[in-house]
């Protein structure tokens, strides 16, 4: 107290001292206690495309490890982007996740203008899903009989041949990108809110053909709904062994689309950790393998699936695709202005 003073000078400083040592406690408390309530997986595609199908197969198991319901809440559009945008402005606790797919991740930020995210810098990777690879189907009545008359097809009447994709960026969208630059053709473009819409127009007979990974078309293609002329694996798939690879027929067309679990960036390391631990466990599940694989999916190798090798394998990727994705845009930006329309 100061000379002529009658008020007491309180110090501070110890009750910051114990504030911070409290919240210093807290932190990782909550990180050890996680999850303590259900948690969101923000699937940026409708519900019935191939992020959906896999992102429901792997997070049920999930649930089980981590003692939590995980909710599936799909925000679709804009070839993923709305819902990978949404699920990077989300909290970092742990509980708004996001199922990515290669089209959101890789090729929508260098195919769409204005993307809201970075994919390397605003999430943090938790771990891969499954590698699928892609299936080129046409409807049913497409008169084609094999792959070497639908190439034929396709090079002779061009825009007259109706390309469906789940928007652009989207893994259909990219997969077919790749396959008529690699056979010179121009069809004529139309985009979904997602493959799910798209292949069910597909079905329809309303539009000629796609391309999309085996995990979403498996059972269209089974059943005869829709008729499939190759895939893009470099052997044929035991789920679908009547469909030979693009290879067979002479056509250099061969990649595989993947998925992952990422969370948005600021997430603790521990909360981060424990995802990984539950999507490892989820992989190894006997069900889990079983139902990816008769989809015509593969489950990652061990190696792969830590966050720190999906890490690595996403920033390979992006740089891996964005030059190929830059330049194939550009030969085909007379088809690719009409993909902005949905239906």
């Amino acid at each position: 107290m100061r000379p002529g003073s009658s008020t007491p000078r309180i110090s501070v400083w110890p009750a910051l001292v114990i504030a911070m040592a409290l919240v210093a406690g807290i932190v990782p408390a909550r990180a050890q206690d996680y999850p303590s309530r259900s948690i969101t997986v923000i699937v940026p595609f409708p519900a019935g495309g191939a992020s959906d199908v896999v992102a429901r197969i792997v997070t049920n198991q999930m649930s089980k490890t981590l003692g939590q319901s995980i909710i599936i809440e799909n925000v679709s559009g804009a070839g993923g982007t709305i819902g990978s945008a949404r699920a990077a402005a989300a909290a970092p606790d742990g509980y708004t996740l996001l199922a990515a797919a290669m089209g959101s991740h890789v090729a929508a930020p260098v195919l769409t203008p204005n993307v809201k995210y970075d994919p390397l810098k605003d999430f943090v990777p938790i771990g891969i899903t499954a590698h699928s690879p892609a299936v080129i189907i046409a409807r049913k009545d497409f008169p084609a009989q094999d792959l070497k008359e639908f190439v034929a097809v396709l090079r002779q009447q061009g825009a007259a041949v109706k390309q469906a994709h789940g928007g652009i960026g989207a893994s259909s969208h990219m997969a077919c990108l790749l396959f008529t630059a690699e056979i010179g053709a121009k069809p004529t473009l139309v985009a979904y809110r997602g493959s799910g819409p798209a292949l069910n127009d597909l079905v329809g007979g309303h539009v000629d053909f796609m391309c999309e990974q085996s995990v979403s078309v498996a059972d269209q293609v089974l059943a005869g709904s829709v008729k499939a002329y190759a895939v893009s694996a470099r052997e044929r798939l035991a789920t679908l062994p009547d469909v030979p690879t693009a290879k067979e027929a002479g056509l250099n067309y061969e990649m595989s689309v993947w998925a992952g679990l990422f969370a948005p960036k600021g997430v603790p390391p521990k909360v981060i950790a424990k995802l990984a631990d539950a999507l490892d466990k989820a992989l190894d599940d006997t069900v889990v393998r079983d139902t990816l694989s008769r989809l015509g999916g593969s489950i990652p190798a061990k190696a792969e699936r830590t966050p720190a090798a999906f890490d690595r394998f996403v920033r390979s990727e992006v740089a891996r695709w964005a030059p190929i994705l830059t330049a194939t845009q550009a030969e085909n930006a007379s088809d690719t202005s009409n993909a902005g329309t949905t239906r």
